[in-house]
């Protein structure tokens, strides 16, 4: 399954495409909206998105661009994210207010996850010190098209996504022993191992264990196939009395795993814990709201499923994969 969507907001600004033949006086003012640079590589009328970028900058002042969205930049089976990333990193003297940035905002349409070719997204950050966020979208099984990101100090990152039917756990690994204070959200789809999800429960004890992330407030451990595995290890985590939010969604959760949260440690002091997209029966979900609502957690407990086929753990599935 490829259940994503294209962006609608990017910190905190909506997203706006870039027309590449638009007139520039009638364009939205350049901090006041999300731009997403993107072309259709299947129209012969459409330019590379080298082109579409180049106009860009002509046409908005890039000095105020605070957002920006990188959608299809062509044939992203084939090529990999370097080369959108290449040519913003190419512009950062003059993309001098840049504060958020999404790689590969595409649809099942444009691109399956899986086959969105990804690469080392850390230059982003090592080119624009004042990034606040980043997000990223896809990485293909096996080192080619593969998301990289090498441990890197970034002293302003406050939220960073990786969305992804397979997340590596090198990727996993390298983000966790980076450098990043200012951290306040993050968020891994971790993923089936189909599709080249490799992180495994020891790849996330550092995170775990509270010792990374001072300021962590959102933690999302989603899309995978071993979230009961995940809901056990997190009942006992450290690291969870300082979160507002959970994340637990869009994976194969069953009453095993809910079971655990609820055996655990007290979990009365989130805001919200989101576990939609899940596999819990009629009792648990009862039994979560009883436990949790009356305390002010906001649950979201929307998207029940059933296995498919004869049923059993085999059969759940992830909210995103291929």
């Amino acid at each position: 399954m490829s259940g994503v969507d294209n962006l609608r907001e990017l910190h905190g600004l909506p997203v706006v495409d870039f027309e590449h033949g638009a007139d520039g006086s009638t364009l939205p003012a350049a901090d006041a909206v999300a731009w997403r640079v993107r072309v259709n590589p299947y129209d012969d009328d459409d330019p590379t998105w080298e082109k579409v970028f180049e106009r860009f900058l002509e046409s908005v002042d890039p000095a105020g661009v605070r957002a920006l969205v990188v959608g299809q930049w062509g044939e992203s089976y084939e090529e990999d994210s370097s080369y959108p990333i290449g040519l913003i990193v190419a512009a950062a003297d003059r993309l001098t207010s840049l504060e958020a940035v999404f790689i590969g905002d595409m649809t099942y349409e444009e691109s399956e996850i899986s086959w969105i070719q990804q690469s080392d997204v850390t230059v982003l950050l090592t080119a624009f010190p004042h990034l606040v966020e980043l997000g990223v979208r896809g990485s293909c099984e096996g080192e080619e098209g593969e998301l990289r990101f090498p441990p890197v100090a970034h002293a302003g990152l406050r939220s960073l996504t990786l969305e992804s039917g397979g997340l590596p756990a090198e990727a996993v690994r390298g983000v966790l022993d980076s450098d990043l204070p200012a951290l306040e959200r993050l968020e891994l789809w971790l993923g089936v191992s189909g599709y080249g999800g490799t992180t495994g429960l020891p790849d996330l004890a550092p995170l775990l264990s509270g010792t990374r992330f001072p300021r962590l407030e959102h933690l999302g451990l989603r899309n995978s196939e071993i979230q009961n595995e995940i809901a056990a290890a997190v009942a006992s985590a450290p690291v969870v009395a300082r979160l507002r939010t959970l994340d637990l969604s869009n994976g194969v959760l069953g009453d095993e795993g809910a079971a655990a949260l609820l055996e655990g440690q007290p979990l009365t002091h989130l805001d919200v814990l989101d576990l939609h997209h899940h596999f819990l029966s009629e009792e648990m979900e009862a039994r979560l709201t009883a436990s949790l609502a009356p305390h002010g957690v906001r649950l979201d407990l929307s998207e029940r499923n059933k296995p498919w086929g004869d049923g059993g753990r085999a059969n759940r599935y992830t909210a995103v994969a291929e």
